[in-house]
């Protein structure tokens, strides 16, 4: 079998698309490369849809932290504290066994036992936590005088918000959220190995990159394989965001504006 052929077998594999069986025997380079590659379609998947919708939900929750009425201020602070101070892999699991306890009186949580649905519920409500702290911090350091003169000029509440504090809040926290964005991606990584199962072994790039180590013992191709994999999508992540750091950026000083610096995450 050429490499084409095995591309053309295995490049959807993960999405149920080509080949059904996984290779057994004398696997090749070309094989490791493609099954991880299409294992990489859910690591985007879950990183994209939380990425984006924890995007909302963390600005909501930055602003009501940020309220000075306690029955709004304490809910968000509860969540940031609980989502911010448990592992990311204990909440995959008591979120996968909460579901199916649920499902059993109510059929409807079913889909919620799938990692397409269940695991990006718990990946959006992880990043909204993080990105959230993130927004606060900016939010707080928001130039008092960019807000007077909001109020100067006679905006208030929703105008002066969207278009004086939020843009300023963003441009503060970007840099952070980039790298925030970054390790979301990692930590998709976690979704197969933790509660939720792969389903007729349709697994992300990790779940390809275990399975080839232990069919032939050998860990040194396919992991770094998958390091290969997910250094080019930190480059992509780093150049999007790049652009729009650049675009928040762009009526500030040459000499003011902030630099994205990615930052090594030890811990989730």
């Amino acid at each position: 079998m050429s490499c084409w052929d095995t591309i053309a077998d295995y490049a959807l594999r993960s999405q149920g698309i080509g080949e059904r069986l996984l290779p057994r025997t004398d696997f090749t380079l070309c094989q490791q490369f493609t099954l991880i590659g299409s294992g990489m379609i859910w690591n985007i998947y879950f990183g994209v849809l939380a990425l984006v919708s924890g995007f909302m939900l963390a600005t909501g929750v930055a602003v009501a932290k940020a309220h000075h009425q306690f029955w709004v201020r304490k809910p968000a602070e509860w969540f940031i504290f609980v989502f911010r101070g448990s592992p990311l892999f204990i909440q995959f699991f008591f979120a996968y066994f909460l579901f199916q306890s649920l499902k059993a009186g109510y059929p409807f949580f079913g889909a919620f036992t799938a990692a397409w649905l269940g695991a990006l519920l718990v990946l959006f409500l992880n990043t909204a936590a993080y990105s959230a702290e993130i927004f606060y911090g900016a939010l707080m350091s928001v130039p008092k005088g960019d807000v007077e003169a909001a109020d100067a000029y006679g905006m208030s509440g929703w105008p002066r918000f969207r278009r004086v504090i939020w843009p300023t809040m963003l441009r503060l926290a970007w840099p952070a959220y980039t790298n925030e964005a970054i390790f979301l991606f990692h930590a998709t990584t976690l979704v197969f190995f933790s509660g939720f199962p792969a389903s007729q072994q349709r697994g992300d790039a990790l779940y390809y990159a275990s399975y080839f180590a232990d069919k032939t013992f050998n860990p040194f191709i396919p992991y770094p394989i998958l390091a290969f994999y997910f250094i080019l999508l930190t480059l992509t992540v780093i150049g999007l965001f790049g652009m729009v750091n650049k675009r928040l950026n762009q009526h500030l000083p040459k000499e003011r504006r902030a630099k994205i610096r990615l930052r090594v995450n030890l811990i989730r």
